[in-house]
């Protein structure tokens, strides 16, 4: 996830150095390690990403020791289905749903095409 982060270049609509930090982060419970939240929470970038359960219940077994549950926004979450949606749509092309190229460079080729075919 800190790769994915460190190559986000959102630019500017005047003059000036692109934004790298994007100003929300919907997560799926994959992502819901200390360690990510503690990055996130560093480089400021506010984020919508439930609890697992073991997590939930290794808090509550720690008691007041165990810290406040982190934010969670509902309403909010919902917008993650559009990201699950458009992987969905992208998978639809066979190349990129089974990965036929060896590099890379074309596999990111392919996914520019394809999302470009969509967004036509």
């Amino acid at each position: 996830m800190e790769q994915v982060l460190a190559r986000i270049r959102v630019r500017r609509p005047g003059p000036g150095r692109p934004r790298t930090r994007p100003g929300h982060l919907l997560g799926d419970k994959g992502y819901s390690s200390r360690g990510i939240r503690n990055y996130l929470r560093k480089r400021g970038i506010a984020h919508t990403i439930p609890e697992r359960s073991d997590q939930r219940a290794n808090r509550r077994r720690r008691g007041s020791g165990g810290g406040r549950p982190p934010a969670f926004d509902k309403e909010r979450y919902k917008q993650r289905n559009v990201v699950e949606r458009c992987f969905n749509a992208l998978k639809q092309y066979r190349a990129i749903a089974t990965r036929y190229d060896k590099t890379r460079e074309s596999y990111e080729a392919a996914l520019t095409i394809a999302s470009l075919l969509m967004w036509i």
